[in-house]
């Protein structure tokens, strides 16, 4: 489980394809401190350690992964944003993040206002997934408040400490972006509807 507080940015340094298996060597601060078989959070995606090298550790990810998720889009030298799974004695200071990928999402716009940063989304709704005004949601790993909630899409504010230090100082308008929504929202919806 994780929080969606972002500890640190990696780089992508090497992908390789083996068989519908992708192979993502990550260079970060955090290699001394893993170990192989450990659950890292990778853009949100909930990935297991499976090597280590130095100052690089390699994740792989399934073909259902990348299908689902925007980790096929990553090329060496992109950034990624990294979250260890919190330890059972820490602090729970974002929401209940389970690093499984709901889907997608495209960035629609983006832009300075007063000092923070105001972004707006849209996803497709057919799946049946919904935020709701002040509730949580988590893009890239990244636990953030939805507002302006509405079927299919919704705002967050972005504070200059996230901005600076997650992969939204590199978005796009047009970027597609990892969603998980919120698990109670989830298990609610779900009761409601019988299923």
């Amino acid at each position: 489980m994780f929080t969606g507080i972002i500890e640190s940015l990696g780089t992508v340094r090497r992908i390789t394809q083996a068989g519908s298996n992708v192979h993502f060597d990550i260079e970060s601060n955090l290699v001394p401190e893993l170990k192989i078989d450990q659950s890292v959070s990778h853009n949100g995606v909930c990935l297991t350690v499976v090597d280590l090298d130095h100052d690089t550790y390699r994740v792989t990810a399934i073909d259902e992964t990348l299908q689902k998720t925007n980790l096929g889009d990553l090329k060496p030298g992109h950034s990624v944003n990294l979250e260890r799974c919190m330890p059972a004695n820490g602090r729970f200071d974002g929401h209940i993040v389970q690093g499984h990928v709901d889907q997608t999402g495209v960035l629609t716009e983006i832009r300075s206002e007063d000092g923070s940063w105001i972004a707006d989304f849209e996803y497709d709704h057919s799946s049946g997934n919904l935020t709701v005004e002040k509730g949580s949601i988590c893009i890239n790993g990244i636990s953030l408040t939805c507002f302006r909630s509405s079927e299919g899409s919704f705002r967050v504010a972005i504070i200059p400490y996230t901005y600076a230090h997650t992969t939204f100082h590199l978005l796009q308008p047009g970027d597609r972006v990892n969603l998980e929504f919120d698990v109670i929202g989830k298990y609610v919806q779900r009761i409601l509807k019988g299923y």
